[in-house]
């Protein structure tokens, strides 16, 4: 038995709000998609004030709401077990301001037995400065390897704190910077040190590493998967930024995975 292991993963939603339904969209695979149990998962949200304002949130929930056991875009969790996912669950809402977005609840009618968790896709949100307090920033960024993330907001003058909360975390693994405003990206990413991070409207944290390169033109033999030269690549520290900026007209959005 083979289980990936896990990575405390951040995306940051710049103040330059568009393409709305496309970035829910992302959001949504980025911490659900295989029951959020793969390294890239999204494991943090901050989003500026000005995407809430938009309605990102209710969307994020209304994609969440499709996921199923019926055709797996949920899952059984296979490291946390309900009790310890809806535990972490409570004591994240004993934390002053913060809520239940969705989520947070055991699945309806299922057979997944005890010793796995079988819970709903779950984000709850912890407000930035008391994420911030050092009673509570150690749960905030506990890694659950599980449907579940935290979700903040900011304004203009609280960027330093992102910033700040970005820097504390203990690993700096893949990571997200979705603006298209150039000032935005390069305060963003001048003051982080994750490995790979991809910065642009289509930002996300779901993504190999563009370093484990896929071979000309599909040919399997000259990929670099997993080969000693690709590995020595993508762990050896060095940093890969992505740029992906531009969502193509006439997207649209795919069914949850």
């Amino acid at each position: 038995v083979k289980i990936e292991d896990a990575g405390f993963d951040w995306k940051i939603l710049g103040p330059d709000v568009e393409d709305v339904d496309y970035v829910a969209w992302q959001c949504d695979q980025d911490a659900y998609a295989c029951s959020g149990q793969k390294c890239s998962a999204e494991s943090i949200l901050f989003a500026h004030e000005n995407w809430e304002k938009a309605g990102l949130f209710d969307k994020m929930k209304e994609n969440a709401s499709t996921r199923s056991l019926d055709d797996l875009s949920v899952a059984p969790v296979l490291t946390h077990t309900t009790n310890d996912f809806l535990g972490h669950t409570a004591r994240l809402l004993e934390i002053p301001g913060a809520k239940l977005m969705f989520g947070g609840k055991e699945l309806d009618n299922h057979n997944i037995p005890e010793v796995y968790g079988a819970v709903e896709p779950t984000a709850v949100f912890v407000p930035l400065k008391e994420m911030l307090k050092d009673e509570n920033f150690e749960v905030c960024t506990t890694e659950i390897f599980a449907p579940f993330q935290v979700v903040t907001t900011f304004a203009d003058d609280e960027r330093s704190l992102v910033i700040e909360a970005c820097e504390r975390m203990s690993n700096h693994l893949t990571a997200a910077v979705v603006s298209n405003d150039v000032e935005f990206q390069t305060a963003i990413l001048a003051n982080t040190v994750n490995g790979t991070t991809y910065a642009g409207r289509r930002a996300r944290t779901t993504g190999a590493p563009q370093n484990h390169w896929f071979g000309p033109a599909g040919d399997a033999r000259g990929a670099g998967i997993g080969t000693p030269e690709a590995i020595k690549m993508v762990w050896s520290c060095h940093r890969e930024i992505i740029m992906d900026t531009v969502v193509p007209s006439g997207w649209e959005q795919p069914k949850a995975t």
